[in-house]
């Protein structure tokens, strides 16, 4: 199926009850290349009308921490777990999951992301499910996987908190912000990567692709190596992202 006939088949959709009571099936939208999928819940009544996603209040709020995180919404590729409004703003039910999630299914398929940022409980645990982690089952479970990354399958699932809840709880706004910030760290590598003996490294077949998916090109904020060149202090090539030193690689 190609992107056109996948559009076609959404907007046309009559596979569940929620065809009765929505007025457009919204479909994916942004960069058909990005290097990075976010995936909600379903649509509001303002997307539902308008016929385009995230324009309500919640919205509002993920612009805002798109802004406050330095990145671009037109560089990702942004969709729905349920591409129709959900009645009174109700939990989905599993049928309604299970019909839908084939267009989401083939979406992933479509756009091939390499990092997918889940927003909410229901996106979350449909990408656990899907690529076979444990389902956070209770909220406080939820909580403990927010901005954490999950590696899978060639895939980094980054779980965030859906926009949507500082409408409600403001408290959480700060670590929301420092967790959004991060998105914009996983759509570009380390800035030390080309020049780093880590690169090379795992060119030569000497080293593990997960240092390169957890670090160079994931949250490099957090390897050691960084901040030891950020700060011009010196380190040996032998020391891997996390600090310790791997004696079985060759000195360059």
């Amino acid at each position: 199926m190609n992107i056109v006939s996948l559009r076609k088949e959404i907007t046309n959709c009559k596979r569940c009850r929620l065809s009765e009571t929505r007025k457009n099936a919204l479909c994916g939208e942004g960069d058909y290349g990005a290097h990075l999928m976010l995936i909600a819940q379903a649509p509001g009544k303002n997307e539902d009308r308008e016929n385009r996603m995230f324009i309500g209040p919640s919205g509002k709020i993920l612009d805002e921490l798109l802004l406050i995180a330095g990145v671009n919404r037109n560089n990702f590729y942004i969709t729905n777990l349920i591409k129709c409004m959900l009645p009174k703003y109700r939990k989905p039910k599993q049928d309604e999951i299970d019909t839908c999630s084939i267009y989401l299914d083939e979406e992933i398929k479509f756009v091939k992301p390499e990092i997918i940022s889940t927003l909410g409980y229901y996106a979350t645990r449909y990408i656990f499910k899907k690529y076979k982690i444990p389902i956070p089952k209770t909220k406080n479970e939820f909580s403990n996987v927010i901005s954490k990354i999950h590696y899978t399958n060639n895939i980094k699932i980054y779980p965030l908190r859906h926009p949507a809840t500082l409408l409600y709880n403001d408290s959480l706004r700060l670590s929301m912000e420092d967790n959004y910030k991060k998105l914009r760290i996983f759509t570009s590598e380390c800035k030390w990567y080309p020049c780093c003996p880590m690169k090379y490294f795992y060119e030569d077949g000497m080293l593990d692709k997960k240092w390169i998916d957890r670090y160079c090109k994931g949250n490099w904020e957090k390897c050691i190596r960084y901040w030891k060149e950020e700060r011009g202090e010196p380190h040996p090539d032998e020391m891997l992202p996390d600090g310790t030193i791997d004696d079985s690689l060759c000195t360059m």
